[in-house]
C-alpha cells in the first residue's frame, strides 16, 4: 500500500470545517484514506495542535489508527537544510515557516506522495514529490 504524509493545512481545514477548503480537503483525505496509509510527523501534528486546546481533542481528530506517526529522518533534516538556503537565496524571508521543507523533504526522502494545498512551494522545491493538490 502506498504512503501519504498529510500536510497539516488538510487536517486543518477539516478539523475546522474551512469555508473555502473544508469541502476539497475532506474529500481529498477520504478518497486517499481510501487508497494509502496517511502518515503525519512531528511538526505536522505541533503545526495541527495549535488548533486544539486539549491534546485528547487533538487526537480524537488525528487517531493513531488512521494516521501512521513517523519521526523525521534525519535524511530529510539534511534536504531541508539546503532547501532552505536555497529558498533564502532565492530572497525568501529568513522566517518562513522551515517546517514545510521539512514536510517536503519528508515526502522527498521517504518516496511518499503528499497531500496539501501549497502546490507552489512544494512543486518548487519538491519536484520530485508526487502531489495531491488543488
Amino acid at each position: 500500500m502506498i504512503a501519504i504524509l498529510v500536510d497539516s493545512n488538510i487536517i486543518l481545514d477539516v478539523a475546522t470545517d474551512d469555508r473555502q477548503w473544508g469541502r476539497w480537503s475532506s474529500g481529498a483525505l477520504a478518497r486517499a484514506t481510501d487508497d494509502a496509509t496517511l502518515v503525519i510527523n512531528p511538526l505536522i501534528y505541533a503545526e495541527v495542535s495549535v488548533g486544539f486546546d486539549k491534546v485528547e481533542d487533538l487526537e480524537e481528530a488525528m487517531p493513531a489508527n488512521i494516521f501512521r506517526r513517523e519521526m523525521l529522518p534525519y535524511e530529510a533534516a539534511f534536504l531541508a537544510g539546503k532547501v532552505f538556503r536555497s529558498y533564502r537565496r532565492r530572497g525568501g524571508i529568513r522566517r518562513s515557516p522551515l517546517p514545510d521543507f521539512y514536510i517536503g523533504a519528508h515526502a522527498a526522502v521517504a518516496g511518499y506522495r503528499l497531500l496539501t494545498r501549497d502546490r507552489t512551494r512544494y512543486r518548487t522545491y519538491f519536484p520530485t514529490v508526487e502531489l495531491i493538490a488543488p
